[in-house]
């Protein structure tokens, strides 16, 4: 599946919250601690081919995604196969078996909404407070003008990324 996405800043999670709820948001998952370590060999070979391995763990719930190269275009737009796990300790092991080992840890706390046909996420993040709108084009598009943005305001960097700079 190809997942689009773009990511908004705002200034504090209160008023990320309130921009999100008078959009039309409707809260669909209570805000939780997400801990996400990215793993990679030795040599770096999906980071450098703009890929990505993820292990994501949450309170009561383990998934692992494969991101892949991030394709040109308006939003960010990148290949993304997600599975969810029974242990996150045992799929690192296996992992690591296969010569994966974590090469980024992010910690955020996020909580999921709707609005029409986006799904909508207030992550808050050590590097600031940001909205994740995910959907069609079209549909990023009409969310982020509900939300006062437009693309200019786009920010299609990953969280890794953010961290880095």
């Amino acid at each position: 599946m190809i997942e689009r996405e773009v990511k908004l800043r705002f200034e504090t999670h209160e008023a990320a919250r309130q921009a999100v709820i008078a959009a039309g948001g409707r809260l669909v998952g209570s805000e939780r601690p997400q801990d996400d370590r990215f793993l990679d060999t030795a040599d770096a070979r999906l980071n450098s081919g703009g890929a990505a391995l993820r292990i994501r763990r949450e309170p009561g719930t383990t998934t692992i995604t494969f991101k892949g190269p991030v394709q040109a275009g308006p939003v960010k737009s990148r290949e993304e196969i997600e599975t969810t796990v029974a242990d996150a300790d045992i799929a690192e092991s296996l992992l690591a078996r296969l010569g994966y080992a974590e090469r980024a840890r992010i910690l955020k706390h996020r909580e999921d909404y709707r609005i029409g046909d986006a799904r909508v996420f207030i992550d808050r993040t050590p590097v600031g407070v940001f909205v994740e709108i995910e959907g069609t084009i079209d549909t990023i598009a009409a969310t982020a003008r509900a939300l006062g943005r437009a693309p200019a305001d786009y920010i299609l960097d990953s969280y890794r990324t953010l961290y880095l700079k």
